[in-house]
């Protein structure tokens, strides 16, 4: 079966969404020192100066997220940043709290996969040819 664009692009929209409202809240949360996330943050180790940093940071790739059609470079570098967070966690995690607590990095990781994927499809990655064989 192939998806149309109409179908990728409301799987997308859906997927950037949840995106945006899980790492929006997460990042809200950081900047605006919530004690679940400072203590949990804190437990694995992280400085409270990065749990600000990361908190700006998460807002502002929500923001990049949320623009229609635009920024298109922009949203894949946002895309890679959540990636990282999202890999850090579930290292983290495992490292200090056991793999249990896990769960919540494995669910971002698919959520995020099936919304960067639909991203592919409505906006293809450009071929360009380097020079170098």
């Amino acid at each position: 079966m192939i998806m149309t664009q109409k179908a990728a692009k409301t799987i997308y929209w859906i997927g950037t969404a949840l995106t945006s409202l899980w790492f929006g809240a997460s990042g809200f949360f950081e900047i605006t020192g919530n004690p679940i996330v400072w203590n949990i943050t804190r437990q694995l180790g992280y400085p409270p100066h990065f749990i600000y940093i990361l908190g700006v940071a998460k807002l502002s790739g929500v923001a990049v997220l949320l623009t229609p059609g635009k920024l298109l470079r922009l949203k894949e570098w946002v895309f890679a940043g959540v990636y990282f967070d999202i890999i850090f966690a579930f290292g983290s995690k495992v490292a200090v709290l056991g793999f249990p607590a896990t769960i919540d990095a494995i669910v971002a990781f698919v959520m995020v996969s099936v919304t960067y994927l639909m991203f592919r499809k409505i906006y293809p990655a450009p071929v360009t040819h380097s020079g170098l064989s």
